[in-house]
């Protein structure tokens, strides 16, 4: 069909006559009650969610320098995520990698076609998180969403994720509670932390975005999605397979994040070997006399809380095609009576304490049983973070 004839066509579905005959035709119409019910959340949660375009240093060369031409390449490069207002006064959640190393946050909102600036307060760069507060808002504009319990999800309950996928702004999908508890890597050193699994579709852009449950409540934050190579939608779009940061672990740290704190995860001061006792021959498992699974100590910090306790570091220095590791330290088998069967498990663990907390470390020292009480500290920020 040619464009011009495909073209009336639709401008003539579009007439007002066309428009009046149908309206005239069709009855009202009546969404089921749960359907509505969605419908009701959506329109009153869009208010709440934050389009951010974060603008960073630019490492393109501009092609020539004049007074009179802007350089597109001194603009700076941008990327966009969401986030969403958790107080009246203009806070806003929303993950670390959205707004990681830029030089300027813009944000805009549905109701406003208004740009507003905003500023990082404080950054969560181990959890993936941060808090930005959004500049010169009209107090009607700042509409805070209610936090949920993250901790009372169950499998297959009602999921809504609201947020800008490939800059879509304030794009609605809905989808239920795939799992719960599902480990993922998570933030700046990728450290294993627990995620929601859902299967409403998260895509580049949501990033940042709240997860809600049926009642419009937050229950998480979206941060991931799993898109395997091959798969049918391709790299880096939505496979079915999207993980959220439980809203708890945001409210437990949103006092200190309000604060201006950057804030990482507790350490116990000790170095672990950079592979699994899995990975070992039976013949050095034997030599130095380790058992099967556990997190192997290669150094212990100096003046260390694990250095007071009595936690024992390698003393015989191999070199190995990864490096030179140290055997003959402790293997950390448990911690507070929950197993530790490689060394994600144990940092799993303590990055879900809190500085100033006891644990129990249960150690294998060649082959004897010891248990030790250790007092966790404040971990240091990865190097570039703020």
């Amino acid at each position: 069909m040619p464009r011009a004839l495909i073209l009336t066509v639709l401008l003539s579905l579009t007439s007002p006559l066309a428009a009046a005959q149908s309206t005239a035709a069709a009855p009202a119409s009546t969404l089921p009650a749960a359907e509505q019910a969605t419908v009701n959340v959506i329109n009153r949660t869009l208010g709440s969610v934050l389009y951010i375009t974060a603008t960073m240093p630019s490492t393109a060369q501009g092609t020539f320098s004049s007074p009179i031409f802007a350089d597109p390449g001194a603009q700076g490069e941008q990327d966009s995520g969401s986030g969403f207002f958790v107080n009246a006064q203009g806070y806003a959640l929303t993950n670390y990698h959205v707004v990681e190393g830029a030089t300027r946050l813009t944000v805009n909102l549905r109701d406003s076609k208004q740009d507003f600036t905003a500023r990082v307060v404080g950054t969560a760069p181990d959890y993936d998180l941060a808090l930005i507060r959004v500049q010169g808002v009209p107090a009607g504009l700042i509409r805070p969403l209610p936090l949920g319990n993250s901790d009372t999800l169950k499998v297959g309950q009602t999921t809504i994720a609201l947020g800008a996928p490939f800059g879509l702004q304030f794009s609605a999908t809905t989808g239920i509670v795939s799992a719960l508890e599902r480990t993922i890597p998570t933030g700046v050193r990728q450290i294993p932390q627990n995620a929601i699994q859902t299967d409403a579709a998260i895509n580049p852009g949501n990033s940042g975005g709240p997860l809600l449950d049926s009642a419009g409540r937050v229950i998480g934050i979206n941060t991931l999605i799993f898109s395997p190579s091959g798969a049918a939608t391709g790299i880096g779009q939505n496979a079915g397979v999207g993980f959220a940061i439980p809203i708890n672990v945001a409210k437990r740290l949103l006092p200190q994040l309000q604060a201006g704190k950057t804030i990482v995860g507790p350490v116990i001061g000790v170095t672990l070997a950079p592979f699994e006792l899995t990975d070992l021959t039976e013949q050095v498992r034997q030599q130095y006399k380790l058992p099967r699974t556990g997190a192997l100590v290669s150094r212990v910090e100096a003046g260390g809380p694990a250095a007071r306790a009595g936690v024992k570091g390698g003393t015989a220095q191999v070199t190995t095609p990864i490096g030179p590791v140290y055997f003959g330290g402790d293997v950390i088998t448990a911690v507070n009576g929950q197993a530790v069967e490689t060394s994600a498990d144990l940092r799993e663990y303590l990055f879900g304490r809190k500085a100033g907390e006891r644990v129990t470390l249960k150690i294998n020292r060649a082959g004897k049983t010891l248990t030790l009480p250790v007092t966790l500290a404040p971990g240091t920020p990865p190097p570039g973070t703020r």
